[in-house]
């Protein structure tokens, strides 16, 4: 036999074809997408993650689910500040994809209807609204609490206590009218900076040595151990290495097992690896400057500085060197043309000899 029942309307749940016939959602969105939709609105307040959990939807599968909710638009999340100051993440879960901006309008929305309606406190309310169970304010700005002014308690001594009872200081006495307390200048902490008494190459590689804590842990100085390196790094300085120079090589090329003490290390490196002294720059001898002569060449003297010990000058030169050259090409075209080499080879072997 069989039967047909239908349920009851309030067990129903209707899904739009949109979510259904979705082509990019999984099974797991679709399915979590119905779900949250037919909660009550005790239940919706709940993170997305528990109701995935009940329906057995968890770890990466959840994160998928997930993240193509929210890619298409049916998941929007919003990380707000609320009244109290507590961060929370707000997630709207809608059956139509919205934009960034929608999604921004239906959650204000959902705040100012809490606002109104504070007879139904199921209605969820989005984070950074105005809870109405908190008060307004207090009035006027924040002040330090007051601490001190009472006098020490009797309390009975006992010999060889190791926590003595406090004592009443005095109360101060206020300074005359029109002369203000000077304020008591701080003090400098120590080793923090090198000292002001010391020259100014010195400092200056102390101030460095105490720095090198800030680029490894393990070279760290204390103020006593940076004070007796201190000269040593100076002279660096003073052979034109800079401070940052100084700081390159003492970091790099740490060795692999670590540094097991930091003063043996930087002692041995600022001792070995300590530059060649700057060599005095020798001065470039002046070029000597030869006197002016008269040119040997024709035409009206006229004067020059020669260079490598000429007499004439540059433009009688080149004249000169053409002229040279012009008399050399017409008596290489007077002498007769030289013999073809077999007339050459015969004139120097004399006549072959014919066969018998």
């Amino acid at each position: 036999m069989l039967r047909h029942a239908i349920a009851p309307s309030r067990r129903y749940t209707k899904a739009s074809h949109d979510v259904v016939r979705h082509p990019r959602l999984t099974s797991d969105a679709k399915i979590l997408l119905l779900y949250v939709q037919g909660l009550t609105a005790e239940s919706a307040d709940r993170p997305l993650s528990e109701h995935a959990r009940k329906l057995g939807i968890t770890g990466r599968a959840y994160q998928k689910a997930k993240e193509l909710l929210a890619v298409n638009g049916f998941l929007h999340e919003r990380r707000e500040q609320g009244v109290r100051g507590l961060w929370a993440t707000a997630q709207l879960l809608s059956n139509v994809s919205l934009t960034p901006a929608e999604a921004a309008t239906v959650c204000l929305g959902r705040a100012s209807e809490s606002l109104e309606a504070s007879e139904a406190p199921e209605t969820a309310m989005c984070p950074g609204a105005r809870d109405p169970a908190v008060g307004e304010p207090a009035i006027g700005e924040p002040v330090d609490r007051v601490v001190g002014g009472q006098l020490p308690v009797d309390e009975e001594r006992e010999k060889n206590s190791p926590h003595p009872p406090s004592e009443a200081k005095p109360d101060p006495v206020p300074a005359p009218e029109g002369k203000p307390d000077p304020a008591p200048d701080p003090a400098p902490e120590p080793g923090s900076a090198p000292d002001a008494s010391l020259p100014p190459d010195v400092a200056e590689g102390e101030r460095v040595l105490l720095s090198l804590r800030h680029a490894c842990r393990e070279l760290y100085l204390g103020a006593k151990e940076a004070r007796t390196l201190a000269a040593l790094a100076a002279e660096w300085l003073r052979r034109g290495i800079t401070a940052a120079q100084l700081r390159r090589v003492l970091t790099s090329e740490l060795p692999d097992g670590g540094v097991r003490s930091a003063v043996g290390f930087l002692r041995y490196r600022l001792v070995h690896k300590l530059p060649e002294e700057p060599r005095p720059e020798v001065p470039a001898p002046k070029p000597v400057v030869a006197a002016m002569i008269p040119c040997a060449g024709p035409g009206e003297e006229h004067l020059f500085r020669p260079v490598r010990g000429e007499e004439l000058c540059g433009p009688c030169g080149r004249t000169e060197a053409r002229r040279f050259w012009l008399r050399q090409r017409e008596l290489a075209e007077g002498q007769p043309a030289p013999l073809p080499w077999r007339e050459r080879f015969a004139a120097v072997n004399g006549p072959r000899a014919e066969p018998c």
